[in-house]
């Protein structure tokens, strides 16, 4: 029955690998391929892990399999924002089609600081720096 449900969590990992793949392939621009990627690749490598712990069921397999789960959950989606940001700052295009892009306007690129929109006592839009 472990087999079995080890073979369910590897396959549906690879099903998620496989998924991100395609975003890769598919998706228009830089910043939703880096979404497709971090989100999808994360899963299916969390969940092949999970199915190796089960499948062996030995205590350091297991260790070392979360070890890697809890080592991407940390660093895959901030080593995939900074890309973004260096991109976006970097004036790699958005998809033609993009609904909205909420950093225009708000970023200084001399400073490097953000400038950021906050309302006061009246409901009024004000700038901070």
């Amino acid at each position: 029955m472990a087999e079995i449900l080890a073979y369910v969590f590897m396959t549906a990992g690879v099903a998620f690998i496989f998924i991100a793949a395609l975003g890769v392939l598919r998706l228009p621009d830089l910043f939703m391929r880096m979404h497709a990627n971090t989100k999808s690749a994360t899963i299916g490598v969390g969940l092949i892990m999970l199915g190796a712990a089960i499948y062996f069921g030995e205590i350091t397999i297991t260790t070392r399999a979360m070890a890697v789960v809890i080592f991407l959950l940390i660093t895959a989606p901030i080593s995939s924002h900074l890309l973004a940001r260096s991109a976006y700052f970097s004036g790699i295009p958005l998809w033609d089609q993009t609904l909205s892009d909420d950093l225009r306007g708000h970023y200084d690129m001399k400073a490097h600081t953000l400038k950021s929109e906050t309302s006061d006592e009246n409901g009024d839009q004000r700038e901070l720096e």
